[in-house]
């Protein structure tokens, strides 16, 4: 440990009163206060905000700590309210997370004084052992952000273990889509210095004897193996997925021919692979037009000849309208969700005969979207970027879908108005979408869940006349409504509303 780690650092003090009940404006305030308006300014340029000013699904510090939690010989250290990473730890091992999660704990005076960052600093000096890890990431969660806890001050390497130091604000960073490229690019920018100073390990799988194309958005896993057939005419290979699932495989992601931005919204990071001198990509194989369109801008990407390109295109254009003819899908469907992937879901929904009338993301524009928000738009598809919860309802209910594919309160609606829901994340999005198993994939599970219309009728049928709301449930007498009581109520809740909006103390 070197002289230098060990000196206090003493954090600008977080504005009196604000924790993590306090509102965004407020946090977004104490965070410039506390010196991190840099901080700041860069999310709001790369992460764009849209109608939304708070994110409308769960915290986006999950999408961070998903990342790093699936990486091998990786270890994650969160920095924020008990709650918070309890929170956090919870839904990631909901999920699938098999290893803990490290937690820096602190209170009003460590948080003021600077004690916080010393704590932090010792734990990263406690963990990094270079016979378990690779890498100790660090994340600041909204409070320790808003108080400028500096993690950019933890040392850059401790017995061999990088530290890579995050900030993950609910009030910066809008969606958890949007946190895996802050710890992506993190890691990147990290690996590309590291290539330029010196040797690099190589990847588990070794090194490639053919060009490779770093595939940017997590896919699902036969996806890179379809794709690497598909580049297999043009003398490519496909390279890793980024975020990567090892350390090492950064050095081949950044080693690459070209970078495909499956999903358009990795910012930070293309502007990382671009750093490295890498030419990056929109799109993605899917359908006939999407793939056909991909690999002719892959091949110009890596100075393939048009003939190879040609042959690829010969190849598989065949099979893709093989397998979009023997899987259609006939309905009216919309589409929304917080993945990324979900233009490219829509193009292939549309090439497959569905009658797409909207498709919203939480995503912001990019311009490795615009080819895809162009070919939906002239195909009479409403695209929506950073759409909110009330615009997916709103257009589920104006254009009365026979399928709604969103998130969890969308697809709830619909079937509250005895519409088929899918929810996006688990039973679309994790799903073969590229080339020609994309169809196959996809098609079986939307018919299904159309087929299922008659269904919804019959419970809503049974149902009908049950209470909804306050009125919901099983009663041994019929509720009685008490107008003057709910007026008073609702006067109280806005009075309370208003004095949290003032940052007045609210009473009992």
């Amino acid at each position: 440990m070197d002289d230098a780690s060990r000196i206090p650092v003493e954090t600008p003090a977080v504005t009196e009163g604000v924790g993590c009940h306090a509102g965004a404006e407020q946090l977004r305030a104490a965070a410039v206060a506390a010196g991190n308006g840099a901080l700041l300014d860069g999310f709001a340029k790369d992460y764009p905000k849209g109608p939304h000013e708070q994110p409308q699904s769960m915290c986006p510090a999950f999408g961070s700590l998903r990342v790093g939690l699936r990486m091998r010989r990786v270890a994650t250290i969160l920095s924020g309210s008990a709650c918070c990473v309890y929170g956090l730890t919870f839904t990631s091992h909901f999920y699938g997370a098999k290893r803990s999660v490290g937690y820096v704990p602190f209170n009003s005076e460590t948080l003021v004084t600077g004690k916080l960052y010393e704590d932090i600093r010792d734990a990263v000096h406690l963990m990094a052992d270079p016979e378990k890890y690779d890498a100790i990431i660090v994340t600041n969660l909204c409070v320790p952000t808003a108080s400028g806890v500096p993690l950019q001050m933890l040392p850059r390497e401790i017995n061999g273990v990088r530290i890579v130091g995050i900030d993950v604000p609910g009030f910066g960073v809008p969606t958890h889509a949007e946190a895996k490229d802050v710890l992506s690019a993190a890691m990147l920018n990290y690996a590309r210095d590291e290539a330029e100073a010196g040797p690099v390990q190589a990847p588990r799988g070794g090194i490639s004897e053919r060009p490779t194309v770093t595939l940017l958005g997590e896919v699902f896993p036969a996806d890179p193996v379809m794709i690497g057939a598909l580049l297999d005419p043009l003398g490519l290979a496909c390279g890793p997925v980024a975020p990567v699932r090892e350390w090492r495989e950064l050095y081949g992601a950044l080693d690459c021919a070209a970078v495909a931005a499956i999903h358009p919204f990795y910012t930070a990071s293309i502007r990382a692979f671009k750093a490295a001198g890498r030419t990056v990509v929109g799109s993605a194989p899917v359908g006939f037009e999407g793939t056909d369109a991909w690999l002719q801008a892959i091949g110009a990407a890596c100075g393939v000849s048009a003939d190879k390109v040609n042959v690829a295109r010969n190849a598989f254009g065949g099979a893709i309208k093989g397998a979009l003819a023997a899987n259609p899908i006939k309905g009216r469907i919309t589409l929304s969700g917080y993945e990324g992937s979900e233009l490219i879901v829509a193009r292939l929904l549309v090439e497959a005969g569905a009658d797409l009338r909207y498709v919203g993301t939480a995503c912001p524009r990019t311009e490795w979207s615009a080819q895809d928000a162009d070919w939906l738009r002239a195909h009479g598809v409403h695209v929506q970027y950073r759409a909110s919860l009330e615009q997916d309802v709103a257009a589920m209910h104006e254009f009365k879908p026979d399928l709604a594919i969103g998130t969890t309160p969308v697809v709830q609606k619909a079937k509250e108005a005895s519409i088929p829901g899918l929810y996006f994340t688990n039973l679309i999005s994790a799903r073969p979408l590229m080339g020609p198993a994309g169809p196959a994939g996809l098609a079986p599970t939307i018919n299904a869940a159309i087929a299922n219309k008659a269904r919804f009728d019959r419970m809503s049928a049974f149902f009908e006349g049950v209470g909804t709301g306050d009125r919901a449930g099983v009663w041994e007498d019929t509720p009685v409504e008490r107008p003057a009581f709910r007026k008073k109520f609702a006067a109280k809740a806005a009075m309370a509303k208003n004095a949290v909006d003032n940052g007045e103390a609210v009473g009992s």
